[in-house]
């Protein structure tokens, strides 16, 4: 969708020939005191309690008179946080679903043009009108084609917009990938997305084969693909923002399009989900979309090891040992424990870029489901440095994460008597296990580790992709330059219009 930033009041508002206007309204109705017919809208609802208060309550009225937009709603912030313009936003959208409505302008003038209110109201747009339709022809695709965003000042809001877009273009290049089916997303379809996004400016990818991973030494990513038809990929991006010299902040991203188990397969029962089992590399696809838009000054690196998890005749087994990248060997006593065995390689190789720090991204644990349920994404971090800016990133961007401990008795469970070390260590405090079977790997640098397999999709009858962790991470990277979201230069006009 087309997204329009651009200076409007109240009285302006009430003339676009848009087909919904959408009015956040704060409990004490703000900026709404004018004696405009809108502003009169408003007040009037509030009075008779038309209007509730309470975040996310709406009002809709049909053809207003006085007003030219064919549909208005007012929708409550409350205190006008970010979650409760979010909140609101996508209450107001929720009735805006019709075909019919293609035109929608969001009018944000009667709180601050910042940052949190602005971007939060873009992703909100986009994600309660996001539809998945690449395999499903039969879906209503969405009808919504143009968004203004209405603020009181451009100059002041532009900023927190090209972030919006940023935050909107990642979120729905990750969901888009993590949605599709197995056979629509395997290895080799991800290295082509990789490979368009190479085409953007300061982007380049470059993609290893079988060979070449061989060539690397990467035993423990090999062991996991070795049981599929479909080829594995090794995937590299380079974001260069910064100066040549710059060390990039790396972020690794799991890549198992699908995920049996493998010869520990998996109970029958929503195995269908194990299409999501490569929501770290959608995430990190999604990332690098989201700074082609950005264009932060940084150096990003993003790694996807890519493979299939099945159980053929030529799968690994439990038991088998393989030798590591790093030369440490590995028993695989589950090998439904298979993505730090793709990701332990892609540690190593990761060393190579002497890296500011490397982030991994990965639906790694049920257990870390079970610990933190749907809400936050499990954090690891062996600087605090790096979990302070993460964790403070997260609660910018509103996708949360919460840090987990790495006390070096939690590694007692992971030796083994044939090898380095197994690749599981029990039930007990797995997702904190499995960190640390991937710090072994890390060695000296700065290094965080996000569990995302309780946010990165939804089940039941919200079944889908949910774009975690796009927002934390970029927010985290904008963090970097020391102002979030900044153009390096200032356009000037009222207006800036970008597609996301």
């Amino acid at each position: 969708m087309d997204f329009e930033l651009k200076a409007l009041s109240p009285v302006q508002a009430s003339q676009l020939a848009v087909d919904a206007l959408v009015v956040l309204v704060p409990d004490d109705t703000q900026g709404m005191d004018g004696a405009d017919a809108l502003s009169e809208l408003v007040r009037d609802a509030s009075r008779r309690g038309d209007l509730e208060t309470g975040v996310g309550k709406c009002l809709s009225v049909y053809r207003p008179q006085g007003l030219k937009p064919v549909r208005v709603v007012l929708a409550r912030t409350g205190d006008c946080s970010p979650a409760a313009v979010r909140k609101a936003v996508t209450a107001a959208m929720s009735g805006l679903k019709s075909s019919s409505v293609k035109k929608v302008a969001v009018l944000l003038s009667g709180m601050a043009s910042d940052q949190p209110t602005v971007h939060s109201a873009m992703v909100a747009v986009a994600d309660s009108t996001y539809a998945y339709v690449t395999t499903k022809p039969s879906a209503t695709a969405r009808a919504i084609r143009q968004v203004i965003v209405g603020v009181s000042d451009v100059a002041v809001a532009r900023p927190a917009f090209r972030f919006g877009l940023a935050q909107v273009a990642g979120i729905e290049l990750a969901k888009e990938w993590a949605n599709r089916p197995a056979n629509h997303a395997t290895p080799s379809h991800l290295a082509e997305a990789a490979r368009k996004l190479g085409r953007k400016p300061r982007i380049r990818t470059e993609v290893l084969g079988p060979k070449e991973v061989a060539a690397l030494g990467m035993g423990a990513f090999m062991a996991v693909a070795q049981g599929s038809s479909q080829p594995l990929r090794f995937i590299v991006m380079h974001y260069q923002g910064g100066s040549k010299g710059s060390a990039p902040v790396v972020l690794v991203g799991k890549g198992i399009t699908f995920d049996t188990g493998g010869i520990s397969i998996k109970p029958a029962a929503e195995m269908d989900e194990m299409k999501f089992d490569m929501g770290g590399a959608a995430s990190v696809l999604g990332t690098f979309a989201g700074l082609a838009e950005l264009q932060p000054e940084v150096n990003v690196v993003g790694i996807i090891p890519s493979c299939e998890n099945m159980p053929d005749g030529s799968a690994v087994k439990p038991g088998d040992v393989v030798t590591s990248m790093s030369g440490q060997t590995i028993e695989i006593l589950n090998t439904d424990a298979e993505g730090r065995l793709i990701l332990c390689d892609a540690l190593t190789y990761a060393a190579r870029f002497k890296p500011r720090c490397v982030i991994d991204i990965a639906t790694l644990t049920g257990a870390c489901v079970i610990a933190l349920g749907a809400v936050r994404s499990g954090m690891f971090a062996n600087r605090s440095d790096l979990a302070d800016a993460l964790l403070a990133a997260g609660d910018r961007s509103m996708d949360l994460c919460w840090r987990l401990p790495l006390d070096d008795e939690y590694a007692e469970g992971l030796k083994s008597n044939f090898a380095d070390m197994g690749n599981v260590a029990g039930r007990a405090g797995g997702a904190i296990t499995a960190a640390k079977f991937l710090q072994k790997f890390v060695a000296e640098m700065p290094w965080a580790h996000l569990d995302i397999a309780g946010t990165a999709w939804k089940s039941g009858t919200s079944k889908g992709a949910t774009g975690r962790p796009v927002p934390l991470l970029l927010q985290y990277l904008s963090d970097l330059q020391g102002e979030t979201g900044a153009p390096k230069k200032s356009r000037s006009g009222g207006r800036t219009s970008r597609k996301a």
